[in-house]
């Protein structure tokens, strides 16, 4: 791509259509690559319980999932689900949909970080889109740096 900037253009669609994204490029570059991965990794649901009812959970609702006493819990903006899948699975699943360990038992949805600020013992506090904070681990913390920086 030359040095003048992308033109980008919307369009509504009747609910029957099928959504779609596609990218015009003279070259594809980092860049288109980037955009690509960025919408690929917005799409897809996980499945969730509350009170023994099932619901399909957009990747996108998703803020963080967590592990407590052996059952894995999987919390939106207005609601906790539980998910018979193991925090290890969801974790491997989601690594390229811009989730990542924060925490022996929590992975977070890096998309929903509002900010991010020191805490006791080289520990870090992030605080969610939601007004929820979360304490990122002294282990995690080069990990989440590393993938802040796009190096991982």
């Amino acid at each position: 791509m030359n040095e003048q900037t992308m033109e980008i253009k919307l369009r509504r669609i009747e609910p029957e259509e099928r959504e779609r994204v596609e990218i015009y490029c003279h070259e594809v570059n980092d860049t288109v690559r980037e955009i690509a991965a960025f919408v690929k990794s917005r799409q897809g649901q996980l499945s969730g319980l509350i009170e023994g009812r099932q619901y399909e959970i957009p990747i996108t609702d998703v803020f963080f999932i967590e592990s407590v006493d052996n059952r894995t819990f999987i919390y939106t903006a207005k609601q906790t689900f539980e998910t018979k899948r193991k925090l290890y699975e969801l974790e491997t699943d989601l690594k390229e949909k811009s989730f990542l360990r924060i925490s022996k038992a929590s992975v977070v949805n890096l998309m929903k970080i509002k900010s991010i600020k020191p805490a006791l013992n080289g520990r870090l506090r992030a605080v969610l889109s939601n007004g929820e904070e979360i304490i990122i681990s002294r282990k995690y913390v080069p990990d989440l740096k590393n993938t802040l920086r796009g190096e991982a």
